[in-house]
C-alpha cells in the first residue's frame, strides 16, 4: 500500500508535464533519454533505518537521480520523541517539494506558509549541500495547519511552505521524496549510497 501510494506521487509528479506535453506535441520525446531505472531494496531502507538508530542521524539520502528535466531523490528519515517543538524549528526549502510517506510511528506536522522570524540557512548547511538546496528556518508559521500522521500517510509539502514537528509520541520514520526540477541537490546512485552504508558498518546483499 504504501509503494502504491509511492508511485501514485511520482505519476501525478512528473506525469503532468508530460500530459501537457502531449497536448501540444502528438509524438513527444522522452523527458529522460534511454534513462535506466532505479530500485532501492527493503533491505538497503533496514540498513538505514540501522544507521539512523546508531548515530541519531535524522535525515539521510539514499538516491538522487537524474530523470531529464528534473531531478529526483529518495532518502529515509527517523525522528525521535518529541514533546514540544524546537526553537526556530520551523524548515522551508526554496526550490524543492517534499513528498512523506510514513512507515512507522506518529506524529503531528505542523505547515504553513507565512512563516514568522524567517531566517536564511547558511550555503554550508549539511542539509543545503546535499539535501533540500537553499531555504530557510523559521520560529513560528501563521495559521498554519496541523497534521497528525501515522503508518501508511503520505503528505505533500511544496517548496516555500514551512514545515514542523511538534509532537512525535515515541518514533516516526518516514521516506521522502524529493522533487528537485531546479537540479540543486547533488546526484548520489547505488554504488554512492553502498559506500555511505559501509562507512556506518552496514552493507546491504
Amino acid at each position: 500500500m504504501r509503494f502504491a501510494a509511492l508511485a501514485l506521487i511520482l505519476a501525478l509528479a512528473f506525469g503532468g508535464g508530460m500530459l501537457l506535453a502531449q497536448a501540444g506535441d502528438p509524438d513527444p520525446e522522452p523527458s529522460c533519454d534511454m534513462c535506466p531505472a532505479d530500485f532501492v531494496s527493503k533491505e538497503e531502507i533496514e540498513a538505514y533505518l540501522r544507521v539512523a538508530r546508531a548515530t541519531e542521524v535524522t535525515d539521510q539520502q539514499i538516491r538522487s537521480i537524474d530523470i531529464g528535466k528534473s531531478n529526483v531523490q529518495v532518502a529515509f528519515l527517523r525522528r525521535g520523541e518529541l514533546d514540544a517543538p524546537r526553537p526556530q524549528s520551523v524548515a522551508e526549502h526554496d526550490l524543492v517539494t517534499e513528498v512523506y510517506i510514513v512507515l512507522s510511528g506518529s506524529a503531528t506536522l505542523l505547515t504553513g506558509p507565512d512563516m514568522i522570524d524567517a531566517r536564511r540557512r547558511p550555503a554550508d548547511y549539511r542539509a543545503v549541500r546535499f539535501l533540500n538546496g537553499p531555504g530557510h528556518n523559521a520560529a513560528d508559521v501563521r495559521n498554519g495547519v496541523t497534521h497528525d500522521l501515522e503508518a501508511g500517510d503520505v503528505l505533500v509539502i511544496p517548496a516555500g511552505t514551512g514545515h514542523q514537528f511538534v509532537r512525535i509520541e515515541d518514533e516516526v520514520t518516514y521516506l521522502m521524496v524529493r522533487v528537485d526540477p531546479d537540479k540543486v541537490v547533488p546526484l548520489m546512485n547505488a554504488e554512492d549510497s553502498g559506500a555511505y552504508l559501509a562507512e556506518h558498518g552496514e552493507s546491504v546483499r
